[in-house]
């Protein structure tokens, strides 16, 4: 026998709700799943009218879903929001290339500028060409730091006042987890907020508006709305140190489908207690970027690629950045230990 809707208790119900466990039919399950993205947006008061807003587009469901959902949104509440589509290549061959190409159909369908940069422009760099020289381990690391950035300086150039980021309430969980396991206190303390002010020149405010979204049921939705989205992993992840986490997870999540809200509340509530030492936010002495260092990550790690030294960046080498930014040459013990890809 056919289950109705439990909200509408009129059409025949098409799904169960992971979040909820509720049964939808598929206008009910559209209209819940909005209305609690714009209740998110609301509670931590996430824009203001007149600003223009990036959507930081890689061609995915997360973000495919986060650009559909702030138009519907925007026209819908008349929020007054200027959107905008921003997207960075990081130049991997067969991954980001095609996915560019939906982030282009996105552009059409949903009628948004877009901006697109790359690693090779801003860096001197592709992804291909820097797993070459470090191998498939620690590439992330790379990838991740560079992306941060170049979020930033597209940003920047299209003028926005905020970016928006399509992170779920999986990826949310899974970085809590992460950072517990590093002992990042400092990323720990930040992870959870919805938001980030500006934290100095350069760097523009972030928020994420699917904070609270479960990815299965952003997939769900994306399925039953028929987005056009790119579904292939990238093919230098297998070994991210987030892969482990998110298996983690979904083996909770099997016994305890809370765990993942349960998580991110733990995160939002933790608190470091007085007395511990914080790393002090600064500024790099080259580019201007946030850090707590001399050197901001992306520039150290960059030097080492420049100087094929790939491991400068991996792990804790701070000792060296003054011999860096005087340009000293490192001594042959230094160099040996910096020139392996076995990392």
């Amino acid at each position: 026998m056919p289950v109705l809707c439990s909200s509408c208790a009129e059409k025949r119900a098409v799904l169960k709700r992971p979040k909820t466990s509720h049964s939808l039919c598929k206008a009910c399950f559209f209209w819940a799943f909005e209305e609690e993205v714009h209740q998110t947006i609301l509670a931590a008061k996430l824009f203001k009218p007149g600003e223009t807003v990036g959507i930081a587009a890689s061609g995915g469901k997360d973000s495919t879903v986060l650009a559909h959902v702030m138009k519907l949104l925007n026209e819908r509440y008349d929020y007054g929001l200027e959107l905008m589509l921003l997207s960075v290549d990081e130049g991997i061959t067969g991954y980001r290339d095609d996915s560019l190409e939906t982030v282009k159909r996105n552009q059409q369908q949903y009628e948004l500028p877009l901006k697109i940069v790359s690693y090779e422009e801003l860096y001197g760099w592709t992804m291909d060409a820097i797993v070459k020289q470090v191998g498939l381990k620690n590439n992330c690391t790379f990838c991740g730091v560079f992306r941060r950035q170049a979020l930033d300086r597209g940003a920047i150039m299209l003028k926005v006042d905020k970016i928006c980021t399509g992170h779920n309430a999986d990826d949310v969980a899974e970085t809590v987890l992460m950072n517990i396991l590093r002992g990042d206190i400092a990323r720990l303390r930040r992870c959870t907020a919805i938001s980030t002010a500006s934290e100095g020149e350069g760097v523009v405010p972030r928020c994420k508006p699917l904070k609270y979204a479960y990815e299965k049921e952003i997939v769900l939705y994306a399925y039953f709305k028929k987005l056009d989205y790119f579904s292939t992993e990238c093919i230098y992840s297998p070994n991210a140190y987030r892969g482990y986490a998110r298996t983690f997870l979904k083996d909770l999540e099997s016994i305890r489908p809370s765990v993942i809200m349960d998580i991110i509340h733990s995160g939002e509530n933790l608190s470091v207690r007085e007395g511990v030492k914080m790393p002090v936010q600064g500024t790099c002495s080259r580019c201007g970027y946030i850090s707590s260092q001399a050197l901001c990550k992306a520039c150290v790690l960059l030097e080492g690629l420049n100087r094929g030294l790939p491991k400068l960046g991996i792990g804790k080498h701070h000792r060296l950045h003054d011999k860096i930014l005087s340009q000293q040459p490192l001594t042959e013990k230094e160099e040996k230990k910096l020139k392996s890809v076995e990392f």
